[in-house]
This record gives structure tokens, sequence and C-alpha cells, in this order.
């Protein structure tokens, strides 16, 4: 089966997508379409790719990935940010119908990152089966559960908190109508007249089939849609270069001496110097312990190493990570899984979005610590050093990820797919 494959270039959804890709092309011919930045990962993963846009609307949003300040439930911030992302939307959706203007290059499947939902409108006016990847099921509706992007809920435990979460949800669903209300015409022209079809399911995901790219042991319980699957984290192999990262300099470790990694992803550049502050000054309280901070910025190449702390441009996780003893991260769906993958114990100190939800999820199931305030980091890894029993949910999750991964329930479901 012809299948494409489209997500946008930032790490956490292009990677796992990438991931996604190389498994199918064993059996499916597939081509992954992105932007021009993705195509040297798409090239060294032995893929086809597909550019999409140019340099001026990837400006565009690469502004809207990595603002200069936190967005989280600030009004005015939103509502730019929004605003620039339809426009963009609009410009993709259209070098989407260029390039399937031709009804023999149409692939026979598209599965499309939950980030690029005129992707799934522009296929299913095509005609083209179309699938959501989905590398943080939290975000996704249910009728009941905590809802996301709420600062982290946990599941109820009474009755009063059934009832805020309800309230809650009701808040979710009120805002985005609200919003939709306001750009309807802009969504209308995308192809999404409304945010949510009959049966109550948000017509931004695939009415067909959701791929969850992780484990349902980690998950709340929720009422899932009938259409989710989950299908695991979608990671390079443990202990091996990631194949569409370019080569990197080794970070330098220290035998006998404990290492931690610290990674806020490869957006927020506007915490990141801050972050960075604090851990030098956790570098100085702690000299028998080396710190590693990646700025995950692969087009870069600087490295500084000054006593027991270095700074480089980006780490190779599924390279790199089980040299660590502990790793500090801002709770991405990416960084997250790795940290799973390998059994590693966490710290958590989300910044925006779902890294809350993630956050919650981690601490609840005892895999790592949620650290709400970065004031307390030096607290936090002396406690995560001295009380490893805080982490002894890790292997539970560790053997449902390799579980998981080792069963490539996504083969199984595209095989049954492309049968019918």
């Amino acid at each position: 089966m012809r299948i494409d494959l489209i997500a946008p270039p930032y790490s956490g959804h292009l990677h796992p997508l990438l991931a996604m890709a190389c498994a199918l092309a064993a059996c499916h011919e597939v081509r992954v379409l992105s932007t021009p930045s993705a195509m040297a990962q798409i090239e060294r993963a032995g893929l086809v790719g597909v550019p999409l846009l140019d340099a001026g609307a990837e400006r565009t949003l690469d502004a809207i990935s990595d603002p200069h300040h936190a967005v989280r439930n600030h009004p005015l911030r939103m509502h730019r940010q929004l605003r620039a992302v339809l426009d963009v939307m609009a410009r993709f959706a259209q070098a989407l119908r260029d390039t399937y203007a031709d009804a023999a290059t149409r692939p026979g499947l598209v599965i499309a990152d939950f980030t690029v939902p005129a992707a799934g409108a522009v296929a299913q006016a095509l005609g083209i089966r179309w699938w959501t990847s989905l590398p943080s099921p939290c975000v996704l509706e249910t009728p009941d559960g905590p809802p996301a992007y709420m600062g982290g809920l946990s599941p109820a435990t009474h009755a009063g908190q059934r009832a805020r979460h309800a309230l809650a949800r009701l808040t979710v669903r009120g805002f985005k109508r609200g919003v939709h209300r306001a750009y309807r015409r802009r969504m209308t022209a995308l192809g999404l007249p409304r945010l949510y079809r009959d049966d109550g399911s948000e017509a931004v995901y695939s009415p067909e089939r959701i791929l969850a790219l992780g484990i349902e042991t980690l998950e709340f319980p929720r009422t899932w849609p009938a259409e989710l699957r989950f299908v695991g984290p979608q990671l390079p192999a443990p202990g091996t270069d990631t194949p569409w990262l370019a080569q990197r300099p080794a970070p330098h470790f220290v035998e006998g001496r404990r290492h931690v990694l610290v990674t806020l992803g490869t957006h927020l550049r506007w915490a990141k110097d801050a972050f960075d502050a604090r851990l030098r000054a956790l570098a100085a309280a702690m000299p028998d312990v080396e710190f590693h901070f990646t700025d995950g910025d692969a087009a870069a190449g600087h490295h500084a190493h000054a006593g027991n702390h270095q700074r480089l441009a980006y780490i190779d996780y599924a390279r790199w990570i089980g040299r660590y003893d502990l790793v500090v991260h801002h709770g991405g769906a990416g960084i997250l899984y790795q940290c799973l993958a390998a059994g590693r114990p966490a710290i958590v100190c989300p910044q925006d979005y779902d890294q809350f939800d993630h956050a919650a999820r981690l601490q609840r199931a005892r895999a790592a610590l949620w650290l709400r305030d970065a004031a307390g980091l030096e607290t936090a890894v002396r406690r995560a050093f001295a009380e490893p029993a805080l982490f002894d949910g890790l292997p539970t999750l560790q053997a449902a990820v390799h579980a998981t991964v080792t069963a490539q329930p996504l083969l199984e479901i595209v095989d049954a797919a492309s049968r019918r």
C-alpha cells in the first residue's frame, strides 16, 4: 500500500513519525511529507521526502512553536499564536492539494500528526483514507477522567473532584467552541466547519483510526474512543544512533561518577538560559556529580565544558540516555518515553502545553518526581539520589513499553487495513 506520513518539522512530532515510516517501509511504499528543513533527516533515515511550504512559512512556524515566552492560558498570546497557525495551515493545505492534484500520485492512506488537522481535512475531501498520529494521548477529550491543559489534574477520588473534573471538561470544550466561533471563516476554509461531529467526537482527529503513540498503562483511567489504538512509543533502538540524526560529538562521561542529563526539549528557548543558570549553581553545590544540559538544537554544534557542567547543542537520547543516572526534563512525550524505555528515573519540570499532564501521570505512576518550582531543583536532585524507592513504578512501565514495542501493533493494524 502507498502510505504518506505527514508531520511538522519539530522533533517531538517528526521523530516518532520517522520511526513509524521506517517500520512501514519494509512492506509498504512510504513517503514523508514535511517542511523543507525536515528533508535532510528524512533522507538520512533512508526515506522519500516531499517538501511542503517555503522558508518564509518555516520562519513563521518557528515563531509559533518557539515563542520568547510561555503561552499557557494567556488570551492575547493564544490569539496571536492561533491566528498565525491558521495562516500557515491554510498555506499547508493548499500545498497538499497541489501535491495530490494528480490522482495517480495519491496514497491509499495518510497518517497525519495531530498538529496538522488540515492534512486530514484535505485527505478526506479527496477521498483518501486518513488516520491520526497522536504522541500525547492525554490531550484527547473523553467523557470522563481529568481533562488535559488544566495544569496536570489527577484522577478524582471523591464526588467533589468528579464534579470539578466534569466542569473542567465543559470549560475545555466551551473554550474550544468559542475559539472556533471566533475563527469560523478561516477554519471552515481549512475544512473544519465545526470542531465536533454529531456523535461528540473531535473533528480534528480521524473518525477511523487514532494511533496513540504511548502505553495505556501510563494513562489515567478513561473511556477511550473506539477508534483509538495504543501502538506504543515510536523510538529508535536503545543504545544505537538515531538513524535520521547527524553524528554529534559524544558527551564527556567521567568514570565512577553519577551523571544527570537536563533537557527542556527542542523549543522553549525563553526558559533554557534561566534553567541552565540554576544548573550551574547546582553543579557547584554538587561537585561530585556530572551535569549535562542539552539545548536540543540539532542544527548547532556548540559544546561548552566547565568543571562538572557541560552545555551541548544536542544529545542523541537513544544513544546516550542509558549512561545517565537521572534525567531532568520538561515532560515532552519523546524524552518521557525514552526514560521509560531505558528505566531512567526522572524529575519533570513542565513548562507549557501538555507537559503538566505528563508530569501528573509520571508522578502518580512513581516513575518521576514532579518539580513544580525550578527553585527546588537541588532539593529534588538530592532527594532522587537519596530515595530510589520514589521510582519503584519504573520497572512496570519499562516492561510495558518493551512489550508493546516488541509486539509491533502498528504493523498489524496497517497490514489489516491494507487487506480491506
